[in-house]
């Protein structure tokens, strides 16, 4: 009786372990569902908005201009960002805010990303704090969950006009 009970707590427990491993590889590595906050993407993504985040691209150096990635905070490494990729390495971005007279421009360092909200009155981003650490992204978003009448894929950049080609 009791060898029977601790063998089945004992495959209970393995099994719980091994199921445990697997989804933890699976939103490590393939990607899970985010419930994002704040203002910084609207108009694309509102407060509350759900979404899809694949974290693949990140892990074979596919994150492009315009994409729309998870990432850990430069400020606060318990909590996650999200942001538009304006700029990659190499890559010459307009470092000022819309509303400054004179414009001032950088480069995006080695291994960094330039990262902005949608919404550049009320996003602290890479305005703020600098490039971000290409390896501080955790996922690119594919696309919006929730609510259903905006379930799909995500829109253009409102700010497309930062994007700088030279």
């Amino acid at each position: 009786m009791l060898r029977d009970v601790l063998g089945k707590t004992f495959r209970f427990l393995g099994y719980t372990v091994q199921y445990g491993c697997i989804a933890h590889c699976a939103f490590e590595y393939l990607g899970g569902i985010v419930v994002c906050s704040g203002p910084s993407m609207e108009p694309t993504i509102q407060n509350s908005d759900i979404v899809f985040s694949e974290n693949l691209s990140r892990h074979f150096y596919c994150i492009r201009k315009g994409d729309i990635v998870i990432v850990k905070s430069p400020n606060d490494p318990k909590s996650n960002i999200c942001k538009r990729v304006i700029g990659l390495e190499g890559d010459k971005v307009c470092t000022s805010n819309p509303s400054d007279f004179l414009k001032s421009h950088s480069y995006v360092p080695k291994g960094h990303v330039w990262l902005e909200g949608d919404n550049l009155r009320n996003s602290t981003d890479s305005r703020c704090y600098g490039p971000v650490p290409y390896g501080l992204i955790r996922g690119r978003i594919c696309f919006k969950i929730w609510p259903l009448n905006d379930f799909g894929f995500l829109r253009a950049s409102p700010n497309g006009h930062r994007f700088l080609d030279d």
